[in-house]
């Protein structure tokens, strides 16, 4: 027997329809790349939106075209959004952090056939441009005085393809299921690879991060997505403030500190998120000034691990609260939050922190399981480790075009790459992506955790852990620093100071100053490229 309810297809749409009724004068306000702000409400973002479907379809997009986005965060960008997958159209939001390789690569494998650019990426693009074989259309983010002098073939005005058109549009009904957003991973190991999210996943997963024990968002927060829109969609942040009719305040092109600060206090932003590195610089910067965080209650940081001292600070001397997130692009990308439950309430404060610092509990919609190689569920104890397994409705089935072949196991379990354990409240913590886990004398060290101890070292600024081989140990951990300014520490002190830290057999077989680390092109440590630098690297004693 079914149940007798409407059949109403979950579309993105409905989000913006929703906030445009129920919260039309609630506002958007967007740094532009170009230079200066610009806000307008809710109401008049779906009709902007609305025009942005017009004019994709004057340019020829049809349904189940990609669409492609290479944009900071800004209320165009949204419209796109909007506009794009709301026409039926996929919005394939392109990181600009890729190499150039990579960028030809995803935009020709996607076939995209219509490129939105801001001003900012136009000599990126023009570049690259000769390599591109499906783009029909350049469309460059700015009105028609701002439009730069450029190679790109029949390159349009954003601004004015928009005003062109009336608004006068309704939002297409089709299957939920349909394509709604195309999303590539960082492609480090071999080419990007695509996610394919459907508008029922998304609308899923924005349900789902609106919930109190996940990202909380309400018709009275004031949100600031710091992370950006090509970063797995901004972690669904866009869609659940339209949802809930939150304001939204989109920082642009500008990620500094003073200019974060700046939109935190006279914004009155009250949420927030991004990775580790962002919240890292604001610290530093509350400290050197002597400011505060005005209304911010909440921080959700994802993308890599917190140091517990920064959790600390922030909370203890800001009185902000951070919760670590855990996700993929896989995963849509909200997989876990680390928002306290009832089971630890009681414990002290000293225990509730090192809780905090895990990433979180899976959220409702997403199962999640530790396994060993032979896929056999491991106890949740918070001390055996295993791989990370996933499943839920916002979480991958296939790549797109069917790349790398079947990719669950039997359950339809995902494998995350991640090697993590889970306790008995439920909080997962990350101990290792699968491949950076060093093996010494058949035991695992968590680089990540020894990374997390040494970067609390108050005169270094940022670490990394690789394992090197050893002939007696097989690997053992070298920590790789950034120094703050004017500063220097020896591999002694360094030992010294994580003595109490971590396990004795875990300290770092010596310490390497580097200049600075790199970085992925979602703004993660690239422990690849940190062990191709250190590749004929050997130590002293060995």
């Amino acid at each position: 027997m079914l149940g007798q309810m409407q059949d109403w297809p979950l579309l993105v749409s409905k989000f913006i329809e929703h906030a445009a009724i129920n919260h039309p004068k609630r506002e958007i306000v967007s740094m532009l790349p170009e230079g200066g702000q610009f806000r307008y409400t809710y109401a008049e973002h779906e009709v902007r939106a609305k025009k942005c479907a017009q004019a994709l379809q004057k340019l020829g997009v049809k349904f189940g075209d990609r669409v492609a986005t290479l944009a900071w965060n800004s209320h165009r960008h949204m419209e796109i959004w909007f506009g794009a997958s709301g026409m039926g159209a996929v919005t394939h939001t392109v990181n600009p952090r890729l190499f150039p390789e990579q960028l030809v690569y995803i935009m020709n494998h996607a076939e995209d056939k219509v490129l939105m650019l801001d001003i900012t990426f136009v000599p990126l693009i023009e570049a690259i441009a000769g390599h591109l074989t499906s783009i029909e259309h350049y469309v460059i983010m700015v009105g028609k005085d701002k439009m730069p002098e450029t190679s790109l073939k029949g390159a349009l005005s954003y601004e004015e393809l928009v005003e062109a058109e009336d608004g006068n549009y309704s939002w297409p009904e089709f299957d939920e299921n349909t394509a709604c957003g195309l999303c590539y991973t960082s492609g480090t190991t071999g080419n990007p690879k695509g996610v394919l999210y459907s508008h029922r996943s998304n609308f899923l997963h924005t349900l789902l991060a609106l919930a109190g024990d996940t990202l909380g968002i309400t018709s009275t927060s004031v949100i600031l997505p710091v992370v950006p829109m090509f970063h797995a969609n901004a972690w669904g942040i866009p869609f659940a403030a339209a949802g809930s009719g939150a304001k939204l305040v989109l920082n642009g092109p500008h990620h500094d500190p003073d200019t974060l600060h700046n939109l935190i206090v006279e914004e009155g932003i009250t949420v927030t998120a991004a990775v580790p590195t962002v919240w890292l610089g604001m610290l530093k910067y509350l400290q050197a000034t002597g400011k505060d965080m005005a209304k911010l209650t909440t921080v959700t940081i994802g993308g890599s691990a917190a140091p517990r001292s920064m959790i600390e600070a922030f909370q203890r001397d800001y009185g902000v609260r951070v919760n670590h997130a855990w996700g993929m692009t896989e995963t849509s990308p909200l997989g876990s939050l680390g928002s306290e439950n009832a089971a630890i309430q009681s414990l002290s404060e000293e225990e509730k922190l090192d809780i905090q610092c895990k990433q979180g509990r899976s959220v409702l919609g997403v199962e999640m399981s530790i396994q060993d190689d032979k896929g056999n569920a491991l106890p949740r104890d918070g001390k055996t480790s295993g791989r990370l397994m996933v499943r839920g409705p916002w979480v991958v089935e296939s790549y797109f075009r069917g790349e790398a072949g079947n990719l669950l196991e039997e359950g339809n379990w995902f494998d995350t790459g991640d090697v993590a354990c889970i306790d008995e409240y439920g909080y997962m913590q990350i101990t290792d992506r699968a491949k950076d886990v060093i093996k010494s004398g058949g035991e695992w060290i968590s680089s990540i955790d020894l990374e997390n101890a040494a970067v609390a070292h108050p005169k270094v600024a940022e670490a990394a852990v690789i394992g090197i081989f050893h002939p007696k140990w097989d690997e053992r951990p070298l920590l790789v620093v950034v120094m703050e300014e004017g500063q220097c520490v020896t591999h002694e002190e360094m030992n010294a100071f994580l003595a109490d830290k971590v396990a004795k057999w875990w300290l770092p077989d010596d310490l390497a100053v580097v200049t600075e680390l790199p970085h992925t092109a979602t703004g993660k440590i690239s422990k690849k490229t940190l062990r191709e630098t250190f590749k004929d690297y050997s130590f002293p004693e060995a």
